[in-house]
């Protein structure tokens, strides 16, 4: 990647440093969840204000080209654009699934074996709620499915 366009962690982007966990801390205490909190609003606000920058940009860019090569340029940019956006909107309602999981203290589990996730895990993806064992044999099972 070219200098200056690397892109930033979930971590980063929040302003935080990894968890340091206690000796003998509880798994998924107030202390960690705050911070997880911390992390995934931090990454929600992000997404948003990219939607805001796109719909200023595609406003801002809407020309009518006489040319219908720079016409179909421009609509493949936007297309792209509109794209990438709908991704984002579809993590921004994960994040606050993910948000609303935290409020009911019933973050950092595995929904399929209840076991725990685990700090790093979660700090490398937020909105995780398969344990790693889980979402592998998820992932080869959907393999199996499709081949």
């Amino acid at each position: 990647m070219p200098e200056g366009t690397k892109k930033l962690g979930v971590l980063a982007i929040a302003g935080v440093n990894p968890y340091q966990e206690s000796a003998g801390e509880e798994y998924m205490n107030s202390k960690q969840r705050g911070h997880f909190k911390r992390i995934l609003e931090a990454w929600r606000n992000q997404l948003r204000e990219e939607v805001d920058r796109t719909l200023t940009h595609m406003q801002d860019e809407a020309a009518n080209f006489p040319d219908p090569v720079d016409r179909a340029a421009q609509e493949e940019e936007f297309s792209l654009e509109l794209r990438a956006r709908d991704r984002e909107r579809k993590l921004i309602k994960k994040i606050e699934k993910t948000l609303q999981k935290i409020e009911e203290d019933d973050f950092g589990f595995c929904d399929s074996c209840g076991v725990e996730i685990g700090i790093r895990r979660l700090e490398a993806r937020p909105t995780a709620d398969q344990c790693i064992d889980c979402k592998t044999l998820a992932e080869i099972k959907e393999k199996q499915m499709a081949g």
